[in-house]
């Protein structure tokens, strides 16, 4: 097995948006009550780390992990991966269906049958596949579109066979992989020409409707309002999460402090939609551009831990 010529500098990519991602997540989740007051609490300080992540961030890692070894989305390694991290580590945050699927893993049943039988058969279409896509998307970011789309619905049908789980993996990676492509353009046209890139390669189906939604939203639009009008992850599936992030990750593209408090106030699925902006956002800002004390907050990742 050869990796790519560039697999370091692919790594530290993929390293950038996972900071982002992990901030982002413990972020969220310690927001997550009393949402609407997140501006007011970030002012006043917030707790000393280390800052918990949740099954956002263990999920990313292992995706990291799989591309640190392989150089590309190996399906039964990226099964095997979540499975081992989800025994070693089982409270997380991880949902019910989730859970399930990973026991399943861990019993020994094939992975494409404990996903494809999802609810009922139709598989999930939940916004666990996109919450961890935005360092994929970073590590195949000088690649053709057609790769990414092609790694980010593997990394998905994991435990997420359903066509509108894979197409929010799929939009996420790609909105990533613009914000990399991107970097040092003006943040108005790289925050437009986002929108629009990730609306257009998206498959058709509920998430890209609202994409294109999205995309006609006005960023003087408040976060509250553009939640409500999109879907702020309440519901836990990619249509009712996805066109909102890739939404607050264009309007707040240069400034990854703002983006993390005006996602949090949009309540909802807080340390998801915070996980996924902040690893779209990271990339185009530079993880420099993240608060020192955050970063410096942050829960190391076991593979930094000696």
């Amino acid at each position: 097995m050869s990796l790519p010529a560039d697999h370091e500098q692919r790594l530290q990519r993929a390293r950038h948006s996972l900071e982002g991602l992990a901030i982002g997540d413990a972020l969220g989740e310690m927001l997550a009550y009393n949402c609407a007051a997140a501006r007011e609490r970030v002012g006043l300080g917030l707790m000393a780390g280390p800052w918990f992540h949740t099954d956002d961030t263990e999920m990313a890692l292992s995706i990291y992990e799989v591309l640190q070894r392989f150089g590309h989305i190996d399906v039964d390694a990226v099964a095997t991966a979540f499975a081992e991290r989800f025994r070693r580590d089982p409270d997380r945050g991880y949902g019910a269906m989730a859970r399930g699927i990973l026991r399943q893993i861990l019993a020994g049943k094939d992975w494409r049958i404990a996903s494809a039988n999802a609810f009922s058969g139709s598989g999930s279409m939940g916004n666990g596949g996109a919450m961890r896509a935005a360092p994929l998307g970073a590590y195949f970011a000088d690649e053709p579109d057609e790769v990414i789309i092609e790694q980010a619905a593997k990394s998905a049908e994991v435990t997420h066979m359903h066509r509108e789980g894979k197409a929010g993996a799929i939009a996420i990676a790609l909105a990533a992989a613009m914000a990399w492509r991107m970097r040092g353009l003006p943040v108005e046209h790289a925050a437009k020409e986002m929108l629009r890139a990730v609306n257009e390669r998206t498959p058709q189906g509920e998430t890209s409707v609202g994409l294109a939604r999205a995309g006609n939203l006005p960023f003087t639009t408040p976060p509250q309002t553009a939640g409500r009008l999109l879907g702020n992850g309440s519901g836990v599936t990619a249509p009712d999460t996805v066109p909102f992030c890739v939404w607050s990750a264009a309007k707040h593209l240069g400034d990854f402090r703002e983006a993390m408090i005006a996602t949090v106030t949009a309540d909802g699925d807080c340390d998801t939609n915070c996980a996924i902006v902040g690893g779209i956002v990271a990339l185009y800002t530079g993880i420099e551009a993240i608060p020192s004390e955050w970063r410096e907050a942050r829960e190391a990742f076991d593979f930094e831990v000696a």
